[in-house]
This record gives C-alpha cells, sequence and structure tokens, in this order.
C-alpha cells in the first residue's frame, strides 16, 4: 500500500486526541472531584511533554528547512498552526472544567480562594506563612537594568511584575505631563513548597489558597524598598525544547555528556509561551521581547493559574469520599509471599498484573535472590525508577552478598535523566556493574535474570515485563509480569546482557523477539501467518493491546490482513495512526482507548494461529523506534494457564463500555455506545475477575 495522506491519522493530532480524552475525565461528572483535578494536573503535564519533545521537534524541523511534507504530509508550519489552535482550543476547555469542579467543591465545603477573599484570622496566617516558609525560597530578579534577560526554566512558574513608580518631583508640571517611569521584575514561584496552602479553619468550611496568591499577598512585603504607587503581578510560563544534543568530546564519559546536556536542556529554546490573559499588553510586549519569543513560537493565552500539573497532588483533605475507592492490590493465586518464592517459580510460570496484584512479589524475588547463598549473579535493565527505589536497595543488598550485580541502566530515559545518574553513581560506589546503554540505541526492555548454582549447574530465574521495575508507577500504570523459570526463554534473556556487552555482535533468539533486528520481521510474520489462514477458511484474529501505533509499515500490514477477512481487535491507549472501520481499508478492524483511573500501560499481543492461539507480552508498542530504534523485548508466554488469563483480561478490556472511546478519523473521542448493555467498566472488572480467581481458590481449600 502507498503511503498515501488519506490512509493514516496525523501522529500529532492523534495524541492531542488522547489528551482531550484525559480532559474528558476531568470533565466527567461520574469521577470523583479530587480525581477529576487529578486528570487537569495529568493533562497540562502531558502537555508539557509534548511541547518540549514533539512540538518542539517540528520546530526544529521547519527551521531546518528539511522537506517535512514527505514527512509529516503536511509543511512543519502548518501543522505548528494547527497544534497551536486545538491546544488554545483545549485549554480554554480545561479553564471551563477548572472553574466547574471549584463551584462543586464550594458545595462540599472545599473553597478555593485568592488574595482578595482572605479574612483577618487568615491574613495573619498567610503572613506569618510567607515570612517563615516562603519568603526565603522566593527568587526575584529586576528586569530594567539587566544587559541580558534572566534565563526562565521550563519547570517553574513565574509571576511578571509591574511596578509604576511614584514621581520624584513635587513639580504640577512634571505630575502632569512626565510619563511615570515603570519597572518590571519577575518573582519565580518555589517549586520545593506545596502549591497549594491549606488555611486554618474554626468551621467546617476548609480554605486552600494557591501559593501564587500568597506571594501576590506578600508583594510589597517582597517590593518594599521601592516607591511605587501600583503593583500588578500575572502568571507566566515557558517551555523549552527538552532535546539533549551531546558533544563528541571523547575524553567524556556517557555520564559526563548526559549529565552536561541535561544542565544544556534548561537554556533549550523556547517552544511555549503561556500567559494569563489578564495581563497588560506592555507587560506582556516587555517580556516577549526580552526572552526573544516571536509569532513563530507557540503564544498561548492561559488562566490566572500556570503549571496546573500540580493539581495532580492536589490535598485530599481527609476527603476520601471525593476520591476513587483505592483497590488492595491482590495477591496473585497460587504464590504466597511468604517463603521461598524462587521454590514456587521453579515448578511453574506465574503472572503478575499491576496494580490489581501486588507489585511487592517482584520486591520479594529480588531480596530473596540478595540473600540466598545459591544466587551467584543478578542481571537486570533499568528504565525509570522510583524515589527511593526499593529495586535499588535489594540490588545493592545483593552486591553487599557478594552475588555479581549487573545492571543495565538507560541514562536517556526522558526527563528521569539526573535521578538515573544518580541512582547509576550510587550503584557503582556499591560495587555493582553497570551497563550505560547502546550506541544509537535505547535500552526499553524490561527483564531480569538470576543466575542460581544448583546441584553444580547453572539454573536460571527471571522477570519478564511489560513495565518499568518502579515500585511507584505500578500502583497507577496497568503492567504484566512473567515469572518464570524457562530455560530456554532465560537463555534468550542472557544473551540480550551479553549484547550490551559487546553490541556488534547481532545474537539469534530462538524464544524471545527482540528489537532492533527481529521485532517488526517477526509480527509481519505473525499477521502473514493470520492472512494465509484467512484465505484458507481457518479461524484467523488479532488481538492488540498497545500504548500506541503510529509506524506505517505495520499499519498497512493491518490493513493488508483487514482487506483479507482477517478480524482485528485493537486496544490503543495513546497514539493511532490507523484508521479503523473503512470500506476496502480496514472495515475488519476495529479500535478503542480505555482512560480511566489506572494508565493502561500493558502490552498483550494475540493471534489466532487457526485456533491454537499465540500469545505475547512486550515491552514494545508499534511505533518506529521501538521497532528499530531500541532494545525491546516480546516474551511468547507458553503456560497453557497464563494464556488463557491473558487472553480473559484482553476480552474484559474489549468489552469496555464506561470508559472506553472508539478511534475514528474525525477524532471526536465518542464513547462506546451502550444499547441495552449493562454499564461495564472495565478496570473494575479486572479487579473483580483477580478476586474471584482467589475466592475460587479459597473455596476449594475449605
Amino acid at each position: 500500500m502507498n503511503n498515501t495522506h488519506n490512509s493514516y491519522i496525523d501522529r500529532e493530532k492523534s495524541w492531542l486526541t488522547f489528551n482531550a480524552r484525559v480532559l474528558q475525565e476531568a470533565n466527567d461528572e461520574n469521577v470523583p472531584l479530587l480525581d477529576r483535578f487529578r486528570f487537569l494536573g495529568i493533562f497540562s503535564n502531558n502537555l508539557d511533554e509534548f511541547f518540549r519533545v514533539r512540538y518542539a521537534a517540528i520546530r526544529r524541523m521547519s527551521h531546518e528547512n528539511a522537506e517535512t511534507e514527505k514527512i509529516l504530509g503536511v509543511s512543519a508550519e502548518q501543522l505548528l498552526k494547527e497544534i497551536t489552535e486545538i491546544v488554545i482550543e483545549q485549554q480554554s476547555e480545561s479553564l471551563r472544567i477548572l472553574s466547574e469542579i471549584e463551584k462543586k467543591l464550594e458545595k462540599e465545603n472545599i473553597f478555593i480562594i485568592n488574595e482578595k477573599d482572605i479574612s483577618k484570622e487568615q491574613e495573619d496566617f498567610i503572613h506569618d506563612y510567607f515570612i517563615q516558609k516562603v519568603s526565603p525560597a522566593v527568587v526575584t530578579i529586576m528586569l530594567n537594568d539587566l544587559d541580558e534577560f534572566p534565563l526562565l526554566k521550563d519547570t517553574s512558574g513565574y509571576l511578571a511584575v509591574k511596578l509604576i513608580m511614584k514621581s520624584e518631583s513635587n513639580s504640577i508640571v512634571d505630575k502632569v505631563f512626565t510619563n511615570k517611569e515603570i519597572r518590571y521584575a519577575v518573582v519565580e514561584i518555589p517549586n520545593t513548597i506545596n502549591r497549594f496552602v491549606v488555611l486554618p479553619s474554626n468551621s467546617e468550611k476548609q480554605y486552600i489558597i494557591l501559593l501564587d496568591d500568597v506571594i501576590r499577598y506578600n508583594l510589597n512585603n517582597i517590593f518594599n524598598i521601592f516607591n511605587y504607587e501600583s503593583i500588578s503581578a500575572h502568571m507566566i510560563k515557558i517551555t523549552r525544547d527538552a532535546q539533549l544534543e551531546f558533544d563528541s568530546d571523547l575524553s567524556k564519559s556517557l555520564i559526563e555528556k548526559i549529565s552536561s546536556s541535561v544542565k544544556d536542556r534548561r537554556v533549550g529554546e523556547p517552544v511555549r509561551f503561556v500567559y494569563d490573559q489578564a495581563i497588560g499588553k506592555d507587560t506582556l510586549e516587555f517580556f516577549l521581547k526580552g526572552m526573544k519569543i516571536d509569532s513563530s513560537d507557540s503564544i498561548i493565552p492561559g488562566g490566572r493559574y500556570h503549571n496546573r500539573r500540580d493539581y495532580m497532588s492536589f490535598p485530599n483533605l481527609g476527603r476520601y469520599d471525593l476520591l476513587y475507592r483505592s483497590n488492595v492490590p491482590l495477591p496473585i493465586t497460587g504464590l504466597s509471599l511468604e517463603g521461598s518464592i524462587l521454590e514456587k517459580i521453579k515448578k511453574k510460570d506465574y503472572l503478575l498484573y499491576a496494580p490489581y496484584q501486588s507489585f511487592s512479589y517482584i520486591i520479594k524475588f529480588l531480596r530473596e535472590a540478595a540473600l540466598d547463598p545459591k544466587v551467584a549473579s543478578i542481571k537486570i535493565t533499568l528504565y525509570r525508577l522510583a524515589k527511593n527505589s526499593q529495586i535499588v536497595s535489594s540490588l545493592i543488598n545483593a552486591a553487599k552478598n557478594g552475588k555479581k550485580v549487573t545492571v543495565q541502566i538507560e541514562l536517556q530515559a526522558r526527563f528521569d535523566e539526573e535521578s538515573n545518574i544518580s541512582y547509576s553513581e550510587q550503584m557503582q560506589t556499591e560495587g555493582i556493574e553497570l551497563i550505560f546503554g547502546v550506541k544509537g540505541l535505547k535500552v526499553h526492555s524490561k527483564i531480569c535474570v538470576i543466575e542460581r548454582i544448583e546441584e553444580g549447574k547453572v539454573k536460571r530465574y527471571g522477570l519478564i515485563s511489560t513495565g518499568n521495575f518502579n515500585e511507584n508507577s505500578a500502583k497507577v500504570y496497568t503492567d504484566v509480569t512473567l515469572f518464570t523459570s524457562n530455560t530456554e526463554i532465560l537463555k534468550d534473556a542472557a544473551k540480550i546482557f551479553d549484547f550490551f556487552d559487546v553490541n556488534y555482535r547481532v545474537h539469534r533468539y530462538k524464544h524471545l523477539i527482540v528489537s532492533p533486528h527481529y521485532t517488526r520481521g517477526k509480527f509481519n510474520k505473525l499477521i502473514e501467518r493470520e492472512i494465509s489462514n484467512a484465505l484458507l477458511g481457518k479461524e484467523a484474529f488479532i488481538k492488540l493491546k498497545m500504548n500506541s501505533i503510529s509506524d506505517f509499515k505495520m499499519t498497512d500490514k493491518l490493513y493488508e490482513a483487514s482487506n483479507a477477512g482477517v478480524k482485528i481487535q485493537l486496544i490503543v491507549r495513546g497514539i493511532c495512526c490507523l484508521i479503523p472501520g473503512v470500506k476496502g481499508l480496514s472495515e475488519n478492524i476495529e479500535a478503542i482507548s480505555i482512560v480511566d483511573n489506572y494508565l493502561e500501560h500493558s502490552r498483550i499481543y494475540i493471534f489466532a494461529n487457526g485456533g491454537d492461539p499465540d500469545v505475547f507480552i512486550s515491552s514494545a508498542d508499534f511505533m518506529t523506534r521501538n521497532l528499530d530504534a531500541r532494545v525491546e523485548v516480546t516474551c511468547p508466554i507458553y503456560d497453557e494457564d497464563i494464556k488463557k488469563e491473558l487472553i480473559e483480561t484482553f476480552e474484559i478490556g474489549w468489552k469496555a463500555n464506561v470508559k472506553a472511546r472508539i478511534h475514528s478519523d474525525d477524532l471526536l473521542n465518542k464513547y462506546r455506545k451502550r444499547g441495552d448493555e449493562k454499564p461495564f467498566r472495565a478496570q473494575l472488572e479486572m479487579y473483580n475477575y483477580y478476586q474471584k480467581k482467589l475466592d475460587v481458590i479459597a473455596e476449594k481449600v475449605e
């Protein structure tokens, strides 16, 4: 199939459509009020990352005069214009939603007030709070006399301050005819202090004020040395290009280069400027000129407050009735956290589906390996780590116990570079051998191999996952992890670590499907087999659950399968460049997206195989970078119970009719019609599914 423009949805618009689904959750009256705030925060955070990465990349292409139409299907300038228009519309919608949530909170006796609404008691508290907590952390810069405009960081919010000075002269003529001197300043809102300040209250009513307004209220305290007539402060926010530029100095280590690049990122080119619409035109022009922001950048009018990602950590105020009920992670059927986990895995494979089941099993797996005298070595890939990571603590514990610990850590995990560098230095100090990736390839696979000496021979145990080994994200990301002692699979996994060591040597794998060398070819073959079976009248279907599909060649392959009569069901959370349900192109393809309390992150691939389904779990999406430019691992599932479980969980997702939206070329995010069906919320039903599994076992025991 030709790469024609009408065969695909633009990936950037598709991503913005995904973020619109997050905004839908913030707008949904069935979502608890405080969780609606959280979705607003996620929406804002997503948008920040989009501008720092994707918008910035397109902007670079436009400046480099690249032949963008061949790549994007439209000129870069036109695409930037269209993106900005969509974002302005979404921002406006998010402000409306914010206002609506605040009004509803007032009915719950929760009031978000600003500096104009405070009482005498609150006034005293805010004054003291500012002096004690805020003032030492506030950075204020007077701008008029500076030779160079200061660098504003894209992780911070700022108040753009305008001071109209009092006239020094007593002359009436001067007062009438002379323009008053205007001075400008910028106040950085500290990100070391919680953005939401809970105010003391003597009644049932609870009051919150934003840190921005605490500062606004105390402007006279900050600028008391100036003889001004009036003062005003409006919020601005800048987003910068997040591209890392590496220097070619061969004497520098990779850590040094990335560390230096992360510092340079702070001075990346501005790609978006958001401002409070109430700001004076002269003040806005002064800041735009000073920051060298022109009309080709995305200049977006906003509300009084920016950096709304902070709403992800809005205080709960003890109001758990305004939050989703948190389900306690369940145990894995047949796998106890008591006793030896390795002994259990030796007999049978097990599957962990977080957050429905407890991530503690992974910690237990590593803790046991750290202590077991028979364990000789642990090898693991790390991509994003939790703050105060128990994973890292377990690996250090193992090294202290004399195990040979090898960690492949991805230093270029976007926005986690500094954290990963810090962990790297900590692990190196403790004697852990580190591998810093493969030149030109990010390592995105999630694998762990433990070697244990049993009866004089090496026996391997391992983890293969769709998610990062991160106990914090495991509470909100849905991911599956296979616990296995399968000799053949783990022999392949060990070869991947050999590849990290000697990456000019391409290994052959009998079971695992590994990017960048084999994934595209293998998936092509699996799809071709379904096409052949469909043409022969055999059972033929493809069921794929993933985060994104944007690779044109893989999309074309699915179009080809559809035209051959293969029934294709896609659960794609984010970007979907494939257009389903088009006659003569994709009439046998259906595609939905589930956006709910948890972030859908697991990748599960099922192929009919003529009635004996092949099931895989993977770290890779159908994206060009996952297929061709990263080290990714796709693992076949051989255990029949686990195969059945993964097929059943896919079907639960597919039955969704509450939080499921239909992917379509109109990008309207229409909810799947329920008809006469009962409401079916997949994430809730998934928890119930695992709860029932336990109940069945309990009944058998009784």
